[in-house]
């Protein structure tokens, strides 16, 4: 893997053994390096997918990743990764629980993507500082929050047509995007990770999205964590 995919160390690095009161002090500490302007490659070639599942009750945390090429969306690198849950399931600590596989899964792939989509929130969360903007700090990388559901905050309905939205506020701040990615279907929630403005987050999400409600990064990673199959085995490909 790129050294530039590889977890940052020093000002950045943390434990991730931690108390939900150590858990919110380091999201503090660390939401302030969040850049929500566009800082990518000239010509995005790879979009990566994250996804986590579990299983043995809870007691594992299964990490894929996928990348895509793009924009031909066509699979080019995979990856997936076992290891013990540390933390137990607490309400904006979702990244505390489930990042330790996604690291562990990133370090298998060979193929750098230049942005990564990720299954969860980014910046529309309490504390500004969701999964998709932990994960983009701590590999310094693009990264964009996709969410099935809402976590906080207040919007309108968007219109039902397939690239309408509405904005999602709190506190009369714009935290991310309603987005419909198919037309009658249900919204997706977009919010900037790192290194993306939101509406460039919501024109890639919608690229990525040919088909099916979620972006087809994220549609391939939760295939291959939800696979019980390819749960026994990490992958690269």
């Amino acid at each position: 893997m790129h050294a530039g995919a590889r977890a940052q160390e020093g000002e950045v690095a943390h434990s991730w053994a931690v108390s939900p009161l150590e858990a919110k002090a380091i999201q503090e500490r660390l939401r302030g390096r969040v850049e929500d302007r566009d800082r990518l490659p000239p010509l995005i070639r790879h979009v990566a997918g994250v996804d986590v599942g579990f299983e043995d009750d809870g007691r594992i945390t299964r990490a894929a990743v996928v990348v895509l090429g793009y924009p031909s969306l066509e699979l080019v690198d995979a990856a997936l990764a076992r290891v013990p849950t540390a933390c137990p399931y607490v309400p904006g600590l979702l990244s505390f629980r489930e990042l330790p596989a996604v690291l562990a899964a990133v370090e298998r792939l060979h193929t750098q993507p230049d942005v990564w989509l990720c299954d969860g929130q980014g910046l529309a969360h309490p504390r500004r500082f969701g999964l998709a903007c932990h994960l983009g700090v701590l590999l310094d990388t693009p990264t964009i929050g996709v969410a099935k559901s809402r976590l906080i905050g207040t919007h309108a309905e968007p219109p039902e047509e397939k690239g309408q939205w509405t904005p999602l506020l709190d506190a009369g701040e714009v935290i991310g995007a309603v987005l419909r990615t198919r037309s009658g279907v249900r919204p997706l929630y977009v919010s900037v990770g790192h290194r993306v403005s939101l509406p460039t987050a919501i024109e890639l999400v919608l690229a990525c999205a040919a088909r099916y409600r979620l972006p087809e990064p994220i549609r391939r990673a939760h295939h291959l964590a939800s696979n019980a199959r390819g749960a026994a085995c990490a992958i690269s490909i």
